[in-house]
């Protein structure tokens, strides 16, 4: 029971994360570069970030927690079989989600004008198809795990 609560909201969090990092790719972000206009994802970020941070430390929580009821922690980065390789790459997306998170976070958001709208779209764009290869991991994971 205790592992289908953990899904349960290890998949809430993914629908808020890729959700929103969708909905800012491909629909925030254009009128942003097309207006050269930072203040549009300024004003997203400020909204999304409300739900968006709460469900990636869901996400991380709870995605390390499903994770050590499969495999051993120590034997998470063996990449021996496929929930091995499963767990391996979900923890190396979430780092790269992190950096890129914190990269964005420290020395672009805070600084945020036309001449650098270019870095942070690149940042988008890498975050939402981090997002979504973690969602197809995740996915994968679980249709051969049934």
């Amino acid at each position: 029971m205790l592992l289908k609560i953990l899904i349960l909201l290890h998949l809430v969090g993914a629908a808020v994360w890729v959700g929103g990092h969708l909905v800012l790719a491909l629909s925030v972000l254009p009128k942003a570069l097309r207006e050269k206009n930072p203040e549009v994802l300024k004003s997203f970020e400020e909204r999304y970030e409300k739900a968006g941070i709460p469900s990636l430390v869901l996400q991380a929580v709870t995605g390390l927690w499903i994770a050590s009821i499969y495999v051993s922690p120590a034997e998470w980065f063996s990449f021996s079989d496929r929930a091995h390789i499963h767990i391996g790459l979900k923890l190396i997306f979430l780092s790269a989600t992190l950096l890129l998170a914190v990269h964005a976070r420290l020395f672009i958001i805070p600084v945020l004008n036309t001449k650098n709208l270019p870095w942070l779209a690149l940042h988008i764009v890498m975050m939402t198809i981090i997002a979504l290869a973690m969602l197809f991991t995740g996915f994968n994971f679980r249709m051969e795990v049934l």
